[in-house]
C-alpha cells in the first residue's frame, strides 16, 4: 500500500496540482493585499474617506455593549450582529482581480497549445475539380491523366 501512495503522489500531475494550489494561496494572499492596501484606500478617500472594511449595517445590538460602535472591530467586541457589505466588495474585487489574471493565463495557454496547421494532403483535379490525393497521377472520379509534379 506504501508502494502505491509513493507512486501516486510522484506522478507529475500530483506534484503540479500541489504547486499550482501553493502558487494560488500566495496569489491570493497579493491579490488581497492589493486590494485592501492599494486599491480600496484611495477609492475611500475619492468617496470622502470611506473605509471600506468599516461599513456595515447593524442588524442586533451586542450583548456586551450597545451601539452606536465606532468600528466594525468594537460591534465585533461587543458581541454585534452585523452585515458586513465593506468587506464584501473588498471580497468581490479581489475575485475580480483573481478571474482576470486567470483569463489571462488560460488564454495564453491556449494560443501556445494551437497545433501548427497541417500540410495539405489533397489537391483539386483541374479536370473535374474533385479533391484527389497529392499523389495521384489519374483522376479515380473523371480518369484523367495528370501532369507529374
Amino acid at each position: 500500500m506504501w508502494k502505491d501512495f509513493k507512486a501516486f503522489i510522484m506522478r507529475g500531475n500530483v506534484i503540479d496540482l500541489a504547486v499550482g494550489f501553493v502558487m494560488g494561496v500566495a496569489f491570493g494572499a497579493i491579490v488581497k493585499s492589493l486590494v485592501d492596501d492599494v486599491i480600496m484606500p484611495p477609492i475611500g478617500l475619492a468617496l470622502g474617506k470611506v473605509d471600506f472594511s468599516n461599513l456595515y449595517v447593524l442588524l442586533h445590538d451586542g450583548a456586551k455593549a450597545a451601539g452606536p460602535y465606532a468600528s466594525l472591530a468594537d460591534a465585533k467586541a461587543a458581541g454585534a450582529v452585523t452585515l458586513n457589505y465593506g468587506l464584501f466588495v473588498n471580497s468581490v474585487i479581489s475575485f475580480l482581480i483573481v478571474a482576470a489574471a486567470v483569463f489571462v493565463v488560460v488564454r495564453l495557454v491556449s494560443k501556445l497549445q494551437k497545433p501548427a496547421a497541417a500540410a495539405p494532403t489533397t489537391k483539386a483535379c483541374p479536370f473535374c475539380a474533385t479533391d484527389i490525393p497529392l499523389a495521384s497521377r489519374r483522376c479515380p472520379n473523371c480518369t484523367s491523366q495528370l501532369a507529374q509534379a
